[in-house]
């Protein structure tokens, strides 16, 4: 039921696409337009054991916070509320949430032992048909890691309620940036993906560009100029080691990303004047070439299944986009429109590729289907760049400068569907963002 509430409110307000499997859930396929969003309630959680309180706001806030921000949900403030949750197992008085008009509802509680360990659990409820959506769970972990386990119940909350699979407990590598616009000094750092828990990897002793995580999340790819010239290393992720991947002497290498395996890595070396892909194999270090174009090809990646690879590459005049064989082989155009693209990134579920594109002053993030068509462009700026993709595919982060000597960089996310675009939180400026899978 609450399924089919979400798809007419959607139905009612955008082109989507909805699909139900024989006997099974509700599928819905957000394309463009605008969303009602649909209302729901999440009280704090229910203090179980003595000292548990706090958390319990904590975390249900934080619930909140993640459903709030995709667009696809509005809370219904506590004020409204007519009745209150005071116990995990008593009966939930439907009337009176359906009376605030409330569609969902999230319950929960919380046990601390007082030893710094937490016991979260949670239930979410279709208000209007009076039936809970799948069965309860629970998550259990230390005090440090209580944002991550209000992650996972949002995650768990919008799958049940949208039939996508969730990206709030993830995170996002990106470069840190401080500075005058002339003289930035950068470096690597590591956040949840709504700019909570920001640690830093590296120190600004040396320039750093485009981050890349591993398929698992442990490991980060980097472009260093430590050595005066760019550089591959991989930092592993725990213990914020890193080493360099040599390449040779004299020799350039950069824009590197993880084989969906994790490994080997495709990336982009100069040499004798040309710039072509490699891929290096992580445990031989063994190489081989896959494009051999006068001109340059660089900005690698692969597509979810790891047999094809779309990249950049001037080899017709102007910057472009092409597809071909994850071997190496003949490459297909696929960006026919007006002004230059960069920077592609495939969509974790395989059906679109993200982009960079300038055009007549400005630039654009847009998005493709992999054989080019249905381009559509999600924003435009002074400055947008380095999109990449939440691990369900449903938003884009990337970095946005905005223009004059006193000109900063900042990180925003936006809805595939173009809507829903924001700014995410960070200390200072920031670019380059790469999104982790679900950890």
């Amino acid at each position: 039921m609450m399924r089919r509430v979400l798809a007419i409110v959607m139905l009612a307000c955008l082109w989507a696409g909805v699909v139900q499997a024989q006997g099974g859930p509700l599928r819905i396929e957000i394309t463009e337009g605008v969303v009602e969003p649909l209302p729901f309630a999440a009280p704090p959680f229910v203090a179980e054991t003595a000292g548990a309180a706090d958390w319990g706001q904590r975390i249900a806030q934080v619930v909140a916070d993640d459903l709030n921000g995709t667009g696809l949900f509005r809370q219904i403030p506590a004020g409204a509320f007519i009745s209150q949750i005071t116990s995990f197992a008593a009966p939930v008085a439907f009337a009176d949430w359906r009376a605030i008009n409330a569609q969902a509802l999230i319950t929960g509680a919380v046990q601390t032992d007082g030893a710094g360990n937490l016991v979260v659990k949670f239930r979410v409820y279709d208000v209007f048909a009076g039936t809970e959506l799948g069965a309860g769970l629970q998550f259990a972990g230390t005090e440090d890691g209580w944002r991550r386990m209000a992650h996972k119940v949002a995650d768990a909350v919008y799958s049940r309620i949208t039939g996508e699979g969730g990206y709030f407990d993830s995170r996002v590598v990106f470069v840190s940036e401080a500075g005058p616009k002339d003289n930035r000094r950068k470096r690597l750092a590591i956040m949840d993906y709504d700019g909570a828990n920001v640690q830093y990897l590296t120190d600004s002793s040396a320039l750093v560009l485009a981050p890349r995580f591993s398929p698992t999340g442990d490991r980060v790819l980097y472009t260093s100029y430590e050595s005066g010239f760019p550089r591959i290393k991989i930092l592993d992720v725990g213990s914020v080691r890193s080493r360099t991947l040599e390449q040779g002497d004299g020799t350039m290498s950069f824009a590197p990303r993880f084989a969906p395996g994790g490994q080997s890595v495709v990336y982009s070396l100069s040499t004798g004047g040309n710039t072509d892909l490699y891929r290096l194999d992580l445990a031989s270090g063994g190489t081989a070439r896959l494009t051999s174009a006068p001109g340059i090809e660089t900005a690698p990646s692969y597509s979810p299944d790891g047999s094809r690879i779309v990249f950049e590459s001037d080899r017709s005049g102007t910057q472009q986009l092409y597809i071909m064989p994850a071997g190496g082989g003949e490459a297909q155009r696929i960006s026919f429109g007006e002004g230059r693209y960069g920077t592609p990134v495939w969509s974790p579920r395989g059906d679109l590729i993200a982009f960079t594109k300038q055009s007549k002053g400005r630039f654009h993030i847009g998005v493709m289907r992999t054989d080019g068509s249905e381009e559509r462009l999600l924003t435009a700026s002074f400055l947008d760049e380095g999109p990449t993709w939440a691990p369900n595919g449903r938003v884009i982060m990337f970095a946005r400068e905005t223009q004059g000597a006193q000109g900063t960089s900042s990180l925003y996310s936006v809805d595939v569907s173009g809507r829903n675009l924001k700014r995410v939180r960070t200390p200072d400026g920031a670019s380059d963002p790469a999104w982790s899978p679900l950890q």
